[in-house]
């Protein structure tokens, strides 16, 4: 039998199942030698000679692949379960620029001697952890503090290694992207239509689905890469900037990207983007944009960062893709909050990476500001390759059936008249906000999300149809919901088996029907996210303006619900990152009465309203900006960030002449020479200990 007839038989001979197994044995060893003992036993070319030559095996005969081989890189059965990873150091989002204008502008008010430019990667952004050289926890960015675990997953990525060679440091966190390569994606799509599967839209949703597999199986069958674009926390070791960070982490065997570039000037930095916006489509993977960071690490220290982004970076966009379209229609959509905005729904069109079908219209005034008539052929784009908004019409192709988009003067869900919050504003909205059954909807949704009470298994569907049987007519009765409540629901049953219905569950039967998995799922859900930390019921309650980072400040300022409820607006204001908007929305909010009986109803079903605070905490930091630098020895960073919280105080994450002591521990950065620089107050690991105690006072 020759070597085609093998492959088109599936049956291998046992000469080349040998060869298999003897590359197998030979590469298993080779990284384990590797990434293990830092003590190679292959030169790179004879490694990469064998394993060449056992994916050309592999690929000419696929019956030979098994999750021992090399090639898949799956260690032990383990199923990934994504449970919560808080990072070390906060991953944070960078600040977008789109034209050649607003980068000049940047580079103006960020001069540095030296700019490190990179492309930046159109993928699922992770954070690898390792702990003395070896990979401890690989996760999912998340919400920038706390992501998913997905070790077992990221294990299986050719590239990632398992173990750092040389002398590695003792805490390393590593942020990279995982990509799809084009070529891949192409593939991966062929093979899932074949199989009577749903492609994936885009490489990025395909890696993010790759990645978030529950079997690690499937993800090692399926080509992922990740490259390196920086780091996070850091003990062991200091780096003078980025760029020698990415040197050493090449040398530590880190899959560090080849096409970063450190440039002197602003020309340079306008040259690099240029290119690559020219020649954007020739990579083997998709990239939206440039990213442009101050190369010099005590640079980006002293430059520091908002909220969200850092100071020492921005991401240049490129110009979206655009594409005509025909506009079928505009509709609405009443929100949580009740604003209503028009959307267009248009002919099915690809454009940068996915199909699109819809596309928000902000407003009537946008509609008209835009000239867009119903029917007529429009120009579409992504902003920021994201988010997809019709551009403008094309009026030459206009044949006379076109007509104007007409606001509508009632809720089109609950019939209720339209109205502005107040006199001037472009967006109306439906104040019937306790029984408008699309609010109510978007907020249902709204508070299942993984932002709030992160509820799997109630979606938009879910939501629904608890509506729609009667079962809630506002959020209060949501965590009162029984088993038998779910019985009179579709979504969440399932027709009884002949043994069930001659022997009937504990959990009942109605009309021939029991609770679905998904049914028990969700019973299971609620009684679970009871305990869930104030912050996410704070989103929960879909109070304007009130978003994950506001919710936490307010958690940390005020401990409880009650508390927040009886502050007053100087005092919400006053917390970190809230202010005035944000206070009087929170106070406007618990003077309606129906919002008030949500809370104690979600009381009185066990929700806990109150975050777990060490009472005896004497508040001895009240107005007090600490920020602490370093490792300390009774203390972990989280530790000491709640123990300054706990005492009233602010604990900082950059120094500045607003600080009032710098806590400095083993392993300090340029924050203690910036505290040196300013003169401010420098304590060790006992002078914190004082000041937790006592306050200022007792560090005289």
């Amino acid at each position: 039998m020759s070597e085609h007839d093998e492959a088109e038989s599936g049956v291998t001979s046992p000469e080349l199942r040998r060869r298999w197994t003897e590359l197998n044995q030979l590469l298993a060893e080779a990284q384990e030698a590797y990434y293990g003992a830092a003590a190679p036993t292959l030169s790179d070319a004879e490694y990469d000679e064998a394993m060449r030559e056992l994916e050309a095996l592999e690929a000419a005969h696929p019956s030979l692949v098994t999750p021992d081989s090399v090639t898949q890189r799956v260690g032990a059965a383990r199923v990934t379960d994504f449970r919560p990873i808080e990072h070390r150091r906060r991953m944070m989002s960078l600040d977008n620029v789109f034209s050649d204008e607003e980068l000049a502008a940047w580079l103006a008010r960020t001069p540095a001697e030296r700019y490190l430019c990179e492309l930046k990667i159109d993928g699922l952004a992770v954070n690898l952890l390792y702990l003395d050289g070896r990979l401890a926890v690989a996760a999912t960015r998340g919400d920038g503090r706390v992501g998913e675990d997905i070790t077992p997953n990221v294990l299986t990525l050719q590239g990632v290694p398992h173990r750092l060679r040389g002398e590695a440091p003792a805490v390393l966190e590593v942020r990279g992207e995982v990509f799809f390569p084009v070529a891949g994606f192409e593939d991966l799509n062929a093979a899932l239509v074949a199989a009577g599967k749903a492609p994936f839209a885009n490489p990025r949703n395909a890696a993010a689905g790759s990645l978030r597999q529950k079997n690690p199986e499937v993800t090692a069958a399926r080509p992922l890469r990740m490259l390196v674009h920086g780091v996070g926390a850091v003990e062991g070791v200091e780096f003078g900037s980025q760029s020698e960070a990415y040197a050493r982490m090449r040398e530590w065997g880190l899959p560090v990207p080849d096409t970063f570039v450190v440039v002197t000037g602003a020309d340079d930095v306008t040259a690099f983007v240029r290119h690559h916006g020219d020649h954007r489509h020739d990579l083997s993977h998709e990239i939206d944009g440039i990213v442009i960071k101050v190369d010099d690490l005590d640079e980006q220290e002293r430059l520091g960062a908002t909220s969200r982004a850092p100071r020492w970076a921005i991401a240049y966009k490129y110009p979206p893709e655009e594409v005509n379209t025909r506009l079928l229609d505009i509709r609405v959509n009443v929100g949580r909050t009740g604003r209503v905005t028009p959307y267009g729904v248009m002919e099915p069109v690809f454009v940068s990476g996915s199909t699109v079908e819809m596309a928000t219209l902000h407003n009537a005034y946008e509609v008209e500001r835009k000239g867009v008539l119903i029917g007529d052929t429009v120009v579409l784009r992504k902003a920021g390759d994201v988010i997809p908004e019709i551009v403008a019409p094309v009026v030459a192709l206009r044949d006379g059936t076109e007509r104007a988009f007409v606001m509508p003067t009632h809720c089109p869900s609950c019939g209720t008249e339209l109205r502005p919050e107040k006199e001037g504003d472009k967006d109306i909205r439906c104040p019937n906000a306790r029984t408008c059954p699309s609010q109510l909807r978007e907020r249902l949704f709204a508070l299942a999300s993984r932002g709030a009470f992160d509820i799997e298994a109630l979606g938009w569907e879910g939501a629904g149809e608890l509506l729609s049987r009667g079962l809630l007519t506002d959020e209060g009765a949501l965590f009162g919901l029984t088993a038998d409540d779910l019985l009179r629901t579709e979504l969440y049953t399932r027709q009884a088996k002949p043994a069930e219905l001659a022997d009937p569950p504990a959990t009942g039967i109605r009309d021939g029907r029991v609770l679905s998995r998904q049914g028990e799922n969700l019973l299971a859900n609620l009684a679970s996210v009871r305990t869930q930390p104030l912050w996410r019921v704070l989103v929960a309650l879909s109070i304007r303006h009130v978003g994950p980072t506001a919710a936490r400040s307010l958690a940390a300022r005020f401990g409880s619900l009650d508390a927040i409820r009886a502050a007053s607006v100087e005092d919400l204001a006053s917390a970190d990152g809230v202010g005035q908007v944000i206070a009087e929305s929170i106070q406007a909010w618990f003077d309606v009465d129906w919002h008030r009986d949500i809370v104690e109803a979600w009381a009185a079903a066990g929700v806990r309203m109150a975050d777990d605070v060490d009472e005896s905490a004497p508040r001895t930091l009240e107005g007090i900006t600490v920020v602490v630098t370093g490792s300390l020895q009774g203390f972990s960073r989280d530790e000491a960030k709640e123990a300054i919280l706990s005492r009233g105080g602010k604990a900082a994450g950059s120094v500045s002449r607003k600080t009032d002591f710098v806590v400095v521990g083993e392993n300090a950065g340029s924050k203690a020479a910036k505290a040196e620089e300013l003169g401010l107050r420098i304590l060790d690991e006992s002078g914190f200990e004082a000041l937790l105690a006592r306050g200022p006072a007792g560090v005289e």
